[in-house]
């Protein structure tokens, strides 16, 4: 055990980031209306896929964001430091309620706020990233007890919070399966990505949107992504994972769609004594244990992210390459899947190489165990290609 020693700083606190002690990065009473000034706008929001599906959205808007829209949305955007497009924190963080006020946060009890074409897959697909960022809560509030404990010098009490870390990314890979119950790939493949692509390294848009009254040059700014949830930059943080190249500038630059005080704490553990080197230097061996399995139980759920893609992108871009070719298929999937953009294929809806991308800061996660660096434990191996393909498949047939 290492000698404690005293520390006068003073402790940090989740509420001093926003973050909630029950929700974490969730906002805990989204606010379900705005001031009857706004109608005219909710009114369309709330009826966006309707909008769509008649063919009377562009009744309603134009292809350049108007005036009326984009000078009050870019200054409350400013306001609040994020850029004005729909992003991470709109359609999850902050676009939930309970059915039953007093139930549980459970998908039977849950809905949007405001939804997007692509029926209940929409509903399914943010809803169960909702309860991800849910099943992480324990481990960001132990990521506190782990900066404490190694400020401290305090084995023990790293060596605890630190499970409870690899814990809580178990569950959020438990939690992110539920995606193959709620969510139909050729709903997401087909139609949901056109509406989260962004226009920011998409070919469809390739100089950006237009923000009439607030720049004559045409904006660019990046879909929603799983890439701007603050959950997997905190642990990366905590446990000192090396995102480099092109990957790493692809997630830094995500941060800035993030709200400001989730970005700040994400920075605050990153401004703190490194844990890798406290573990390294500590030769615990329960300690360098509990570390390796946060490392594995993280790459794990990367590997789990490579399977949902192959399924939702990867095997639904194969298959609209095929039906294209062959004009068969059911009506439904093919209305769907072929009628998707070509420019989009094997594209994250931030607009980045999805697969490529997945698979670095898979790797670079791996690299940073302790094992790369002495003879202990190894994390877990990571699937083959084929496996990945087989799993994907074996899911798409159920």
């Amino acid at each position: 055990m290492g000698t404690k020693v005293k520390n006068t700083e003073i402790p940090l606190s989740l509420e001093q980031f926003h973050i909630s002690e029950d929700y974490g990065f969730i906002l805990p009473e989204p606010l379900r209306d705005l001031p009857v000034y706004y109608k005219p706008w909710m009114d369309i929001a709330r009826n966006v896929p309707e909008l769509i599906s008649s063919h009377s959205l562009r009744l309603r808007i134009h292809d350049v964001l108007p005036r009326s829209l984009s000078v009050p949305f870019s200054e409350v955007s400013q306001r609040l430091g994020l850029p004005p497009i729909l992003i991470h924190a709109d359609t999850v963080l902050a676009n939930w309620k309970k059915r039953d006020p007093d139930g549980p946060f459970s998908m039977e009890n849950l809905d949007l706020l405001l939804t997007l074409p692509g029926g209940e897959s929409v509903r399914g697909f943010f809803l169960v990233t909702l309860l991800v960022e849910l099943a992480a809560v324990p481990g960001l509030k132990s990521i506190l007890d782990v900066i404490n404990g190694v400020q401290y010098n305090d084995v023990a009490m790293v060596t605890k919070a630190l499970d409870v870390v690899g814990q809580a990314i178990d569950s959020m890979t438990k939690a992110f399966k539920l995606m193959h119950e709620y969510v139909d790939p050729s709903k997401f493949y087909g139609i949901m990505r056109i509406y989260l692509s962004g226009w920011k390294d998409n070919p469809l848009m390739p100089e950006g949107l237009v923000y009439e009254g607030v720049q004559e040059k045409p904006m660019e700014f990046s879909g929603g992504s799983a890439a701007q949830s603050s959950i997997l930059h905190c642990f990366d943080e905590l446990l000192r994972v090396q995102h480099e190249g092109s990957s790493g500038a692809f997630l830094r630059r995500m941060r800035d769609y993030m709200p400001p005080s989730h970005k700040q704490f994400i920075e605050t553990i990153s401004s703190r004594p490194s844990l890798h080197s406290f573990v390294l230097q500590q030769a615990d061996e329960h300690l360098t244990h509990t570390f390796e399995q946060c490392v594995a139980r993280l790459v794990d759920f990367r590997n789990y992210h490579i399977i949902i893609v192959t399924r939702y992108i990867t095997i639904p871009a194969s298959r609209a390459k095929q039906l294209r070719a062959n004009k068969q298929g059911l009506a439904e999937e093919l209305d769907a899947i072929r009628s998707a953009p070509t420019a989009l294929e094997e594209r994250g809806t931030g607009g980045s190489g999805i697969m490529t991308f997945l698979k670095t800061v898979r790797d670079e996660t791996k690299d940073t165990s302790i094992s790369q660096c002495t003879n202990g434990n190894q994390v877990s191996p990571e699937p083959s290609i084929t496996e990945i393909q087989k799993a994907a498949s074996t899911l798409t047939t159920k």
